[in-house]
């Protein structure tokens, strides 16, 4: 092959991979902050590790929690308003033991709840983790 040829052809190759990354930033830059958190959300859930964590407070759409990895202790929040549907009303009912993910290569990247998961407890074991803290 001739070096005219070569050379169009590698023109060609590069403007195609240019074309390549133009769309996909055009597409990153479409994805809207929910569709990004709850990519974020499900990502932690899908590769995540267990944990145990507090809820301490409860807003109209967030929770704030706190837990411990590896001696660290972090306290986060989690936006909740697009997951009404799964959350208790109640927010009484949320104060307290919960499990939660967190992504094992930054620890303060967690969730407690998504839409594939959820590691609040039910009423039921609420009543069984009072009855446990006061020798019931």
């Amino acid at each position: 092959m001739p070096l005219a040829g070569l050379q169009l052809t590698g023109l060609a190759l590069l403007a195609a991979i240019l074309v390549g990354f133009a769309i996909w930033i055009v597409l990153r830059l479409k994805a809207t902050p929910e569709k990004r958190e709850r990519k974020r959300r499900l990502a932690v859930n899908e590769r995540g590790r267990l944990g145990d964590g507090t809820i301490s407070d409860v807003a109209e759409n967030a929770l704030f929690y706190s837990y411990s990895v590896r001696g660290v202790i972090y306290n986060a929040s989690q936006d909740i308003s697009t997951l009404r549907d799964i959350v208790s009303d109640d927010p009484a009912l949320l104060i307290g033991h919960v499990t939660l993910k967190y992504a094992t290569n930054n620890p303060a990247n967690s969730i407690v709840v998504c839409e594939e998961w959820s590691g609040l407890r039910t009423t039921a074991n609420k009543e069984l983790d009072y009855k446990c803290e006061h020798g019931m």
